[in-house]
């Protein structure tokens, strides 16, 4: 909202100083900056709120230890993250933005989908919350609006660029370059590193390509998604989780819309994706923020109000950054958490189905869990998927120098 208005003072009434709100470094580190003072400053008033309204944490008995201190803590805190993300990017970023809109319809939607949930497991005193197929059929709307905009507006674009040539002795023309209309990604690790669905998927039919896009990108919201779901579970470790993939994702979104380091470091040049570093930085201040509330002992849960939020977000970030490859990498923590919960009911109905008696591979899933039977402290537990989870952001921006 603000953005419009200094774009209009500095190049219509061309008052000194307002330039500077061009930069997105400068709009950026605002909305982290706000981002910030929203989670900390009013989070206090956003949780003795919540609290009066007696929206707290409904426990099951796991038999976990330090379990049933956390019965009665507020829940629904996602609320908190969903503020610090929205409102300043509606400030400082430049919401005409088809990148923007997107993040911010995706942000909304799951958001509802997750609060629908809390709510009937705090107000209806229903432990299941909203059922499964009510979660998955909203996932896969903001799949599909998400799939058919990235394929088919006009405004997602790539721009490649072609070599300087010489015209005469010691003039050289600027490089040409053309916005191309194509359904691209990347693929980690190798020289030559991009990917078309097009070609890759063309000899299913023209018709089919875009469908089976969509399909894929309902796939990649809905796990991430679900996988964020699942990593929040103790105190800290989805909010300081997502922080960090954030963090990663912003500095691709920044070499992503510049035009001089996306050419030097061999990525795709996306035309207006600059705009996404100021939705990045008000997520990771957002994240930040919470886990002032969060940490260890948690005085707050964000609930699947915010989880549920944080994975879409992520993985709709990396698509319209065509980094969605790099996120088996980027949400490594993530998918390890989905997989444990996979591979422990998996192998269990195997085993009820051949020995007539269930087994199980962990002591507990998803996997914090089975690290809290082993007596190890959670707050220990945490910082240890934190540690592996700047290790996998560091790998996968490793990629950038990969030629």
């Amino acid at each position: 909202m603000l953005y419009p208005i200094f774009e209009y003072l500095d190049r219509v009434l061309d008052v000194p100083g307002t330039g500077v709100f061009r930069y997105i470094s400068f709009r950026a580190g605002m909305a982290a900056l706000l981002s910030l003072i929203i989670t900390i400053t009013f989070g206090k008033n956003i949780i003795d709120w919540i609290r009066s309204k007696q929206i707290g944490e409904t426990v099951r008995d796991l038999g976990l230890e330090g379990q049933a201190e956390k019965k009665g803590t507020p829940t629904m805190g996602g609320l908190m993250i969903m503020a610090g993300i929205i409102i300043p990017t509606l400030l400082f970023a430049n919401i005409n933005n088809i990148y923007i809109i997107l993040l911010l319809v995706t942000t909304v939607w799951l958001g509802v989908i997750g609060f629908l949930d809390d709510y009937i497991k705090v107000f209806r005193r229903n432990k299941e919350g909203l059922r499964g197929r009510f979660k998955i059929a909203g996932q896969i709307i903001i799949g599909i609006i998400v799939g058919a905009t990235l394929y088919f507006h006009e405004g997602v674009v790539v721009r490649e660029f072609t070599n300087p040539v010489s015209i005469e002795e010691g003039v050289v023309e600027t490089p040409a370059y053309r916005d191309v209309k194509v359904a691209k990604t990347t693929i980690p690790f190798l020289k030559n590193n991009e990917l078309n669905y097009e070609n890759f998927l063309g000899f299913l039919g023209e018709g089919v390509t875009p469908i089976l896009y969509i399909l894929l990108v309902i796939f990649i919201i809905t796990a991430v998604s679900n996988g964020a779901n699942i990593t929040d579970g103790i105190d800290g470790l989805a909010a300081g989780t997502s922080a960090i993939i954030g963090l990663a994702i912003a500095i691709f979104a920044y070499i992503s819309g510049n035009a001089i380091f996306s050419q030097y470091l061999n990525i795709f040049f996306i035309p207006n994706s600059g705009e996404l570093v100021i939705f990045c930085a008000a997520f990771v201040g957002a994240c930040v923020g919470f886990l002032w509330y969060n940490a260890y002992p948690a005085q707050v849960f964000m609930g699947d109000t915010g989880s549920l939020m944080l994975g879409g977000v992520i993985a709709v970030l990396s698509l319209t950054l065509r980094k969605e490859l790099l996120l088996p990498i980027l949400c490594g923590i993530f998918v390890i958490e989905n997989a444990s919960v996979i591979i422990q009911v998996s192998y269990f109905k195997y085993t009820k189905k051949k020995y007539g008696e269930g087994r199980r591979i962990f002591l507990m899933s998803p996997l914090h869990h089975h690290y809290q039977k082993k007596n190890i402290h959670e707050a220990k537990i945490v910082t240890r998927f934190w540690i592996i989870g700047i290790l996998l952001a560091i790998i996968t921006l490793a990629t950038l120098k990969l030629r």
